[in-house]
């Protein structure tokens, strides 16, 4: 028998995949629960409304950068090589899962986003601000807000996952690696010879 969660799993991942191909708009209830393999009443145990499933769709995405970016960061490491670990994990998750990118796009352009930000932090963003306010606060890092230097951080990935994914620009490891660099030169600390 088929467990609840991997009910809903299914409905949140076929949600992801209908909206890279029709959009929010042209991905009714009923055409998710006919992807995910569930009755039609079956969704809304789970979703009362498209308006919650997208809403939840986008807290479950970004429960997984979370894990992400955990799961790269071991502290006992130098900071250059949690940066170029934190960097280069991000970048495989969007590369390896580009609908992501697509939704993400998609619903930070939409109202849903602006209901989002009056509910409070995002969790995700607080723990890569806090991240880099360690690399200033340590010296590793400019001194600068944390905020301008996540956002340097997070748009270099997506751009790079779009370009590697999307692009005309066939990038390789060696590649990623040249940006990754060009990207932790230009946020470090420059140190007195």
């Amino acid at each position: 028998m088929e467990n609840l969660a991997d009910k809903k799993k299914a409905i949140l991942e076929s949600t992801l995949e209908l909206i890279k191909e029709n959009g929010f708009h042209g991905t009714p209830m009923s055409l998710v629960a006919k992807q995910a393999g569930v009755a039609a009443g079956t969704i809304y145990h789970y979703f009362d409304s498209k308006d919650t499933l997208i809403c939840q769709l986008f807290q479950y995405l970004r429960n997984q950068l979370l894990a992400v970016v955990r799961n790269s960061d071991v502290p006992g490491k130098p900071y250059q090589e949690r940066f170029y670990d934190l960097w280069k994990s991000l970048c495989s998750f969007y590369t390896g899962n580009p609908n992501v990118l697509v939704f993400f796009e998609q619903f930070i352009n939409s109202p849903y986003n602006k209901k989002r930000l009056e509910a409070g932090p995002d969790p995700f963003h607080q723990l890569i601000f806090s991240f880099l306010e360690e690399g200033v606060e340590s010296g590793y890092l400019r001194p600068v807000n944390p905020e301008i230097l996540g956002v340097l951080l997070h748009g270099s990935i997506v751009s790079t996952a779009k370009t590697y994914k999307f692009g005309n620009v066939q990038l390789g490891e060696a590649d990623l690696e040249q940006i990754r660099q060009i990207l932790w030169d230009g946020m470090a600390a420059k140190k007195n010879c």
